[in-house]
């Protein structure tokens, strides 16, 4: 598979590498009860967070299925480490990728999350190949759902009480775009902008 080029910039964003020196930026929001809430894990304490950092820091090429690239989201303006996005492989024969991501508290609502999702979508069928790319959130996550819709996946899958999670039945949505709905999707935002321009 072949290595994308990073950083990736985005109008607002920098996607780049992880760092050693993330870890105070990684833990502000890792060690958060409002952020582990929608994840699959939870709050974290600095050894922990320590050893999720060291594992993104590998994480930046796919040679095999299960092999994932995890990017830190960092605002252009200044500079400030806002949250991750990752590309996870998950099959190759039928080249599909999960897609996650993470913003803290403090930058959401204000179209981070968005668009470095929109950015991972690029890097996976324009250079990476994918046939399909799906991502997971929780079904009380309204504002996460909301933005995979508005990045044209459609719900596939709503498991109801599949799991228990912190003593709580755990609901499920499930998201997935193919590689030509995106290239449809990307060829009529360009002839709008060119009809607009």
């Amino acid at each position: 598979m072949p290595m994308p080029e990073l950083p990736i910039e985005t109008d607002r964003l920098l996607l780049r590498n992880f760092q050693k020196s993330d870890l105070d930026a990684v833990m502000s929001y890792h060690a958060l009860p409002d952020v582990q809430r929608y994840l699959d894990w939870k709050a974290r304490d600095k050894v922990e967070v320590q050893a999720a950092l060291d594992t993104m820091i590998q994480e930046h090429r796919m040679h095999r299925p299960g092999d994932a690239i995890s990017l830190a989201v960092v605002r252009k303006s200044d500079n400030a480490l806002i949250g991750q996005v990752s590309l996870r492989w998950t099959d190759a024969t039928a080249g599909q990728a999960e897609l996650r991501f993470i913003v803290g508290p403090t930058y959401r609502r204000q179209g981070y999350a968005r668009e470095a999702a929109r950015a991972m979508l690029d890097l996976g069928f324009d250079k990476l190949s994918m046939h399909r790319i799906f991502a997971r959130c929780a079904a009380r996550n309204e504002a996460s759902a909301k933005m995979l819709r508005d990045l044209g996946m459609r719900l596939e899958a709503h498991y109801r009480e599949h799991a228990m999670f912190q003593g709580e039945w755990d609901e499920e949505l499930h998201f997935a775009l193919l590689d030509r709905e995106w290239l449809r999707g990307s060829k009529v935002k360009e002839l709008r902008r060119h009809m607009v321009a």
